[in-house]
């Protein structure tokens, strides 16, 4: 199935101006592949470790990480993701020095089959700045 996604910028070292994507990817996808959905949205080097966690805000302490140590990036998919557990949200995390933050969430958008001739992941809008990662 095709999930609509929308990734937010939180914030960020170099943070100016608002920015967020909305995009349409398989449910099969596994965060590793959000991952580089997310990079190539933005224009970032892929030049620093990451991880995903799902938690209440972006600063809360409490958090369920997903990332290269415990191997979850590789083997959870979307599709085991969401829907979220009520005011649990997931967020992306890229360099722990610059603390890059994107929110993503699920769009209300229901859930389809893949169109015909369409390679995913589909960007279907994109509003503000793009964030400078090296300024």
């Amino acid at each position: 199935m095709i999930i609509g996604l929308k990734i937010t910028l939180v914030r960020g070292m170099y943070y100016k101006k608002a920015w967020s994507a909305e995009i349409e990817v398989e449910d099969s996808s596994t965060l590793e592949d959000l991952h580089l959905i997310i990079q190539q949205a933005v224009r970032f080097d892929n030049d620093h470790l990451f991880c995903f966690f799902v938690s209440r805000s972006d600063r809360s302490r409490q958090r369920e990480y997903f990332d290269d140590e415990n191997e979850k990036i590789y083997t959870v998919e979307l599709a085991q993701l969401f829907p979220l557990p009520n005011k649990m949200c997931l967020f992306y995390l890229f360099d722990w020095g610059d603390e890059w933050i994107f929110k993503i969430s699920r769009t209300r958008k229901r859930p389809h089959e893949p169109v015909a001739g369409t390679e995913y992941p589909v960007k279907i809008s994109e509003t503000g700045v793009k964030p400078d990662q090296y300024p």
